[in-house]
């Protein structure tokens, strides 16, 4: 092989895209990264549904094991939760479930007063798609009439992010799980799931109702009002703990 004709066997393809040129190898990184996604949302919802708890150190082997997924796949799901601010990683100890503060809780009801209030804000024309939330409702009530107060605040979770749903946006969808799953954490800090979750359980019902009727205004000056007073409970909460 001459040296001009060597230059070109090992020069990139001219005539191929440069798309192709330019990702490499990215099509064999494809599975693991939806892997990784995938991975993340379980523990995204087991997050959000109080199964850990603030502080907890996240085994790789034993995580790893029961999902049936590789140490590499479960660290990029991990780095993908840590930019959520669900996880941290503490150099030579390893991940754990981050643990938040009275500024951070404060934080979460402001946006939730944003998303929330703008999704009913914006509905349009009635009737509104409500199978979900009363769903969410009748499994709170349920729950209260057990005093499974866990399983209220996992319905609660559940009520809001249905409500969310009903902006028929996914990127809103993704925005609301996370930030749920950071509200769980909030309120596992604070430890008194009866006294956070106990006098809403009804107030869900009254969103639900105005919903039923047609009436987005009434629905989102309940959920305003519910907001405000919710997080100032949480707000006291957090002082006494």
């Amino acid at each position: 092989m001459t040296g001009d004709s060597a230059r070109r066997a090992h020069a990139p393809d001219a005539a191929a895209p440069r798309s192709a040129r330019t990702t490499g190898n990215s099509r064999q990184a494809l599975p693991r990264t939806s892997t990784a996604e995938r991975v993340a949302g379980i523990l995204r919802t087991r997050i959000a549904e109080g199964r850990f708890r603030p502080g907890t150190r996240l085994s790789e082997d034993a995580i790893g094991e029961a999902l049936g997924v590789s140490r590499n796949t479960l660290r990029e799901a991990f780095r993908l939760l840590t930019h959520e601010r669900l996880l941290v990683h503490e150099f030579s100890r390893g991940v754990f479930v981050r643990v938040l503060t009275a500024a951070d809780a404060a934080e979460l009801y402001r946006v939730r007063r944003l998303l929330e209030c703008g999704v009913l804000r914006e509905l349009g024309a009635p009737p509104y798609a409500v199978d979900d939330l009363a769903a969410a409702v009748a499994e709170g009530e349920r729950a209260a009439a057990g005093a499974d107060w866990q399983a209220v605040a996992t319905a609660n979770i559940r009520f809001h992010r249905a409500l969310v749903v009903l902006a028929g946006s996914p990127r809103t969808d993704e925005l609301m799980a996370a930030l749920l799953a950071e509200l769980r954490l909030a309120f596992q800090v604070v430890d008194a799931p009866r006294e956070l979750h106990e006098p809403f359980v009804g107030r869900n019902a009254e969103i639900l109702a105005a919903l039923r009727a047609g009436e987005a205004s009434v629905a989102e000056a309940r959920l305003r009002a519910y907001l405000e007073e919710s997080g100032e409970l949480v707000e006291r909460l957090f002082a006494g703990s």
